[in-house]
């Protein structure tokens, strides 16, 4: 019988989690939690490896895939699909593979974790991509076959486990493994694991997306101002970031046709809209460069 990853094994911890009281039970399954966080920066370097190849991947025009089953998939899920609001990321960039399709994302399909990826041909990787397996036991049949396919197209791989001897490393270019051990209750991986995928792809996507120029600061300024209310939000962060009166954020802002960037590195460094997309066009949307480089040229 093969062994057990570590999210499967018995928690010597927590035999007696069912005749604990209320309190002290919570109290247990905090302490648990508590551990998560030293799992995630312990693995800090491979994750920031896989940033600086992601970064390279979208820099190259090519796209992110997630793949995950259950509880790991609906984690990948949550990260993609947050990235548009809060950074104007679209789906065609980062795109998450289900196991079990759309129906998986509020049922749960267990079923489906045993079946190769059946996509759409515009979601499939292609060379260049970077294919993303999320897998709490590292085992998942669903993550292994996407991570065959991508590699035998040419696209980058890493995995995403919670078993530091993952059958299914070999497939992966790189491995971060998140070695929270064993669950408060055996098996029940959306608790510590799940906690160290949540936090392991918020700092991926967030770093990501910082390094790749969609803030300002610690101020967004890729969400989409395409209504009102993100139009006031988008007029708001000019006013932070560019110590200027509303109406001349509001006016830039329009003038520069609702692209927040455009209309700061405009604001910053006096260039014209059309100067300011050129530069931000020329330095992969990253504002920083684009106003040096216009700074330069005055």
């Amino acid at each position: 019988m093969p062994s057990l990853p570590p999210t499967e094994q018995r928690n010597p911890d927590t035999l007696t989690i069912d005749q604990l009281g209320t309190f002290e039970l919570l109290e247990l399954i905090n302490d648990q939690d508590a551990t998560v966080p030293a799992a995630v920066r312990a693995a800090l370097p491979q994750l920031a490896e896989l940033v600086d190849t992601a970064l390279a991947v979208l820099r190259a025009g090519r796209r992110i895939h997630y793949y995950g089953a259950g509880t790991s998939g609906r984690i990948a899920l949550g990260d993609a699909v947050e990235l548009g609001p809060t950074y104007g990321v679209g789906p065609e960039t980062v795109i998450a593979h289900l196991a079990g399709g759309p129906g998986a994302r509020g049922t749960a399909r267990e079923d489906a974790e045993d079946h190769a990826p059946d996509e759409h041909p515009e979601d499939a990787p292609v060379g260049g991509d970077l294919v993303i397996g999320v897998t709490a036991g590292g085992r998942t049949p669903y993550v292994a076959a996407a991570l065959r396919e991508a590699r035998s197209i040419g696209a980058a791989t890493a995995l995403l486990s919670g078993d530091p001897a993952a059958p299914l490393a070999p497939l992966a270019d790189l491995h971060i493994a998140l070695d929270t051990g064993p669950e408060v209750v055996t098996g029940s991986t959306r608790m510590k694991a799940g906690t160290a995928q949540k936090l392991a792809l918020n700092a991926f996507s967030t770093a990501l997306m910082v390094r790749s120029g969609r803030t300002w600061s610690n101020l967004m300024i890729a969400a989409s101002a395409r209504n009102a209310k993100l139009r006031e939000r988008a007029v708001r962060t000019l006013v932070t970031a560019c110590q200027v009166p509303p109406e001349t954020a509001a006016e830039v802002l329009a003038a520069c046709a609702d692209e927040t960037p455009t209309a700061l590195v405009t604001l910053v460094t006096g260039a014209t809209p059309a100067a300011a997309r050129a530069a931000l066009a020329a330095h992969h949307g990253h504002p920083w460069a684009a106003v040096r480089a216009l700074n330069r040229q005055s």
